[in-house]
């Protein structure tokens, strides 16, 4: 991983619209996200030789290097887990690169979540084998099950439902400065969040994510190749995975103990191949398909002790002025949701100086990618 310090840079960013419905299907979006971000780096479709995506994106290598014109491939990789493998994939691409397998590399992801049904919904598929201890039970969504471990959390470190306010109100605030997002010109008070209906208590409606169509894409080559791309070279600093012993899915109760999630391991690998130190992130783009994801996050990669993410949301922490403002740009509660790639685009957003709720000299930023679940992280740096 030393090898990796800096020796790849993500030069170019791209997404369509983002919306709740849109008409086009999934490889139409994908290419066109892809299209966006090499035009975003100057680089022509032909010369790009590696991919990487998700393992539930649909879209696959062969149609969409047919579609968009690529050259011969080299490199191509699919990361699992969902949410979890979003900073994956551009990990994978600088690994790529960095070790001279490929030399442009394209990550995307693709979805549409809002107009499409729910994974769950399919019960005429055989559960695996963790479901079979859960879903019978009762935890059927996602929601469900990060429901109970914010139930535990709240009851073991004194957290309220202010504090996961405080991440919701944080995102839409970022939001309502973002034309892009779905929130875009729609604020969110307390009375609102307090009075909204339950979808898996303690969780309410505004404690989850949205749900969305559309793409995005960004593109990974060298730190020396990224000199002379059209924007300021946002370079990866750092990159991880975690995967932690006994895991088991978003309810995690296997572990010693079920909130010391992935992030925990995917954070010691993160910081211990890096020069910085979480008191050197200026911004930091938090998985949010949860408000409580957030909190679990904060301590994960070490910006506050165990037990104190909800203590740390307080005085404005989150927001731009604040200790660590997160999600610039809305993330996945209120800009839109589409498995954490939009948290990438953003970090290289802010590193460039041009997000829509810009950070003041912003100069590193942490992305992670789905905590609850076997996860990813990227440290950029410009």
């Amino acid at each position: 991983m030393a090898g990796l310090k800096d020796a790849t840079a993500v030069v170019g960013i791209g997404q369509t619209d983002l919306a709740r419905r849109l008409g086009e299907p999934e490889k139409t979006l994908a290419c066109r996200a892809i299209l966006a971000a090499l035009d975003d780096a100057g680089i022509a479709p032909g010369e790009v030789d590696a991919l990487a995506s998700y393992t539930m994106e649909e879209t696959d290598e062969v149609e969409v290097a047919k579609a968009v014109g690529f050259g011969d491939l080299t490199f191509f990789s699919k990361v699992g887990f969902g949410g979890g493998g979003s900073c994956a994939t551009v990990a994978h691409l600088a690994a790529a690169v960095a070790t001279g397998q490929a030399s442009v590399g394209v990550a995307w992801r693709s979805r549409k979540r809002g107009s499409g049904p729910r994974p769950w919904r399919n019960t005429a598929v055989q559960l695996p084998t963790p479901a079979q201890w859960t879903r019978p039970f009762g935890l059927l969504r996602p929601v469900d099950e990060i429901g109970m471990l914010a139930r535990r959390y709240l009851h073991e470190h004194g957290a309220t439902r202010d504090h996961l306010f405080n991440v919701a109100l944080a995102c839409r605030n970022r939001a309502n400065q973002n034309p892009t997002a779905i929130m875009y010109e729609r604020p969110l008070t307390r009375e609102m969040y307090m009075n909204s209906r339950w979808i898996s208590e303690p969780l309410c409606l505004f404690d989850n994510c949205l749900e969305t169509d559309g793409a995005l894409a960004c593109v990974v080559v060298s730190a020396e190749r990224a000199r002379d791309c059209r924007h300021r070279p946002v370079y990866v600093h750092s990159a991880a995975q975690g995967l932690p012993a006994q895991h088991h899915g978003m309810v995690n109760y296997w572990n010693d103990d079920p909130l010391t999630g992935p992030a925990w391991t995917a954070a010691r690998h993160l910081w211990k191949h890096a020069d910085l130190t979480p008191d050197d992130v200026d911004v930091a783009q938090i998985y949010d398909a949860f408000t409580p994801l957030v909190l679990l996050s904060l301590e994960g990669y070490g910006f506050c002790g165990r037990g104190e993410g909800g203590a740390f949301t307080e005085g404005g922490a989150l927001e731009i002025g604040g200790r660590l403002p997160v999600n610039t740009a809305g993330g996945g509660l209120s800009e839109a949701y589409v498995h954490g790639f939009n948290l990438i685009n953003e970090g290289v957003r802010q590193l460039r100086g041009t997000g829509t709720a810009q950070v003041p000299g912003a100069a590193t930023c942490l992305v992670t990618a789905g905590e609850g679940v076997p996860t990813s992280a990227l440290l950029l740096r410009n």
